[in-house]
């Protein structure tokens, strides 16, 4: 019999896709007004890397072999992520590394929910509450960045598949049960891969229209609001 997720899973993660639309649609109609949205959502980006998924990859690893292997993934997510940027036009689209990397990210919050509640339903309502509370910017990350590189109508062709990938992580691990020690190099892997859009995609941009000080203090702001979230999630 194939196994699928329960009703209770799956009402989940359709809160987990309506959040990060949410979070994505309220992007692009605020990002028509001023460019100072991507200052904010780079901050959203550091900060969810600095405060939610690396912190995640370095929890219960004390030897100092196993934090080495850890900063090695992230610096290998970062320059992967550098080097995708840098390919020819046509063999990777402007801006589609981040993207799929911002994919990747919501499939693995699907992904942590299903394998959490595999746990215990305690356990996966604490991953959930803590997904559900950053996936709103999520979203207005992955709108942020797919209007960095794209049209309105392609940004929200891409918001909509960040939207669903939480729900196919949900389903996902049903099939493909992932050990803790994988899943925290994952996201140290991704943690790379998202500093990197943050610092040298999207801050940039932001600060070609506003100007470095205005995009440092949104920048600080979306930093400042990531880690109040997470730290209300994880409190």
């Amino acid at each position: 019999m194939i196994p699928f997720p329960d009703a209770t899973l799956l009402l989940v993660g359709l809160a987990a896709a309506l959040a990060t639309y949410l979070g994505g649609f309220l992007t692009l109609r605020l990002v028509r007004k001023s460019t100072l949205v991507f200052g904010l959502t780079s901050g959203f980006v550091i900060g969810l890397a600095l405060f939610d998924l690396l912190p995640e990859a370095f929890h219960g690893r004390s030897s100092p072999f196993a934090a080495m292997l850890v900063l090695a993934m992230t610096l290998l997510g970062l320059g992967a992520s550098r080097l995708l940027h840098h390919l020819p036009e046509h063999a990777v689209p402007s801006g589609g590394a981040g993207r799929i990397a911002l994919l990747a990210h919501s499939l693995l919050d699907g992904l942590g929910i299903g394998l959490a509640f595999q746990v215990s339903a305690a356990t996966g309502w604490i991953v959930a509450l803590a997904v559900l509370a950053h996936d709103m910017a999520d979203g207005a990350n992955m709108a942020g960045l797919s209007l960095a590189s794209a049209d309105a109508r392609s940004a929200r062709r891409w918001l909509l598949a960040n939207a669903l990938a939480p729900i196919a992580g949900i389903v996902l691990a049903q099939f493909l049960p992932i050990g803790e020690d994988d899943f925290g190099f994952l996201l140290a892997l991704f943690a790379g891969g998202f500093l990197y859009i943050g610092l040298f995609e999207l801050f940039p941009r932001s600060a070609k229209g506003e100007g470095r000080v205005r995009t440092a203090l949104a920048s600080g702001a979306g930093m400042a609001v990531m880690a109040g979230v997470l730290s209300l999630a994880h409190g």
